[in-house]
């Protein structure tokens, strides 16, 4: 499974538009690591965003993952993310500073 999350938006829109979407692969994950982050990929997928009025300068973030022939964008943001979509962005956001 492929996960890219790409960062769009907020206070600070002009950096982001630098900057290239970040991508992991779970073959090169420990097992340990890889069940996890499936754990939470399945978590995200299956619980919509909460709906609340946009706000212009919030953080949006795309996540999408390919697993095999299905592909799954899950876009939410600072606004109206799920609890679910929070724990994955989270665990990548770790995965990426500590990589």
């Amino acid at each position: 499974m492929k996960v890219t999350l790409a960062l769009h938006g907020g206070w600070g829109a002009a950096v982001h538009l630098s900057q290239q979407p970040r991508q992991l692969d779970t073959e090169d994950l420990p097992a340990a690591a890889a069940g996890e982050l499936a754990r939470l990929v399945t978590a995200a997928r299956t619980v919509p965003a909460p709906s609340s009025r946009p706000l212009p300068d919030a953080m949006s973030y795309t996540v999408t993952i390919e697993d095999g022939d299905r592909r799954t964008v899950i876009k939410q943001s600072d606004a109206t993310m799920s609890p679910e979509f929070a724990d994955l962005l989270s665990w990548l956001q770790l995965h990426f500073t500590q990589a």
